[in-house]
């Protein structure tokens, strides 16, 4: 089956389920706004089986990412707003204008030389959508650390960074003394929730920075922060359900099983 064809069967596939009378009574009542946070979690799916390198997952996870982007058009379809065809030649448009070393006359020596023209040409893209504004176009609905990295990559280019990875983590030393107050204030009665959570986000806000520095994605580390969580907690569980002390054994004790794990995953 061509790449054609198969598109035509899924279009076709999601017109019938959201076909009145006859399609998904479930699929019939969704819009824009109640397909959204599944939209989110499948591109999360596939970063997922990316990061286990699972090629037959990310081959089901890359399918379901696309019956939303197909999902959503055919609700756009449905309320004259645009098709998928629309879709596919706006993206095709956009990406011929953003590589004119490949489409175009220009000359893109290297990987540094296209990104600096890939960022003009969405530049002008922004002046033309009437978002002058280095932050404009960034989406608030991102994740909030990758967000947080977006909004700094966008103010280093006019300069409003620091120079060195040395200088973030001196940042972020001074932000957990200020988190640290605001703790202290608040055990004595003199602090609230809110001055808790601002300086909580300043400094993690501070650490999405050092990660942009690093060159680390914070949210894919974070999921391996997570995973290798799991792995551990799940030798505590293992260990002390053997020696039926789940639930009744110390900190001290956990611990000590959590260093094991960590010897384990070592060897």
């Amino acid at each position: 089956m061509t790449a054609a064809r198969a598109m035509d069967e899924l279009l076709s596939l999601m017109a019938a389920l959201r076909t009145p009378g006859t399609g998904c009574p479930w699929d019939l009542e969704q819009n824009f706004r109640t397909i959204a946070p599944y939209t989110v979690e499948e591109a999360y799916e596939v970063a997922d089986a990316i990061e286990r390198g699972d090629m037959d997952e990310l081959k089901s996870e890359l399918g379901d990412l696309l019956f939303q982007t197909v999902f959503h058009a055919r609700i756009a379809e449905e309320e004259g707003a645009f098709a998928f065809e629309d879709v596919a030649r706006a993206i095709t448009e956009k990406m011929r204008i953003r590589h004119p070393h490949v489409f175009g006359d220009a000359d893109a020596r290297d990987a540094e030389e296209q990104t600096r023209q890939w960022e003009t040409q969405k530049a002008e893209e922004r002046i033309l959508k009437g978002k002058t504004g280095l932050l404009d176009d960034v989406p608030v609905g991102l994740p909030g650390l990758t967000r947080a990295v977006k909004l700094q990559k966008r103010a280093a280019r006019i300069g409003f960074d620091w120079t060195h990875p040395r200088a973030v983590l001196d940042k972020i030393a001074e932000e957990t003394e200020e988190l640290v107050a605001v703790i202290e204030d608040s055990e004595s009665g003199e602090g609230d929730a809110d001055r808790i959570e601002d300086e909580f986000g300043d400094l993690l806000f501070v650490i999405a920075n050092l990660s942009r520095h690093l060159n680390v994605d914070p949210e894919a580390a974070l999921r391996r922060a997570n995973q290798k969580f799991a792995r551990r907690f799940r030798h505590i569980e293992k260990r002390l359900g053997e020696a039926g002390r789940l639930g009744e054994a110390s900190l001290e004790e956990m611990e000590a099983l959590w260093i094991e794990a960590k010897v384990l995953e070592r060897a």
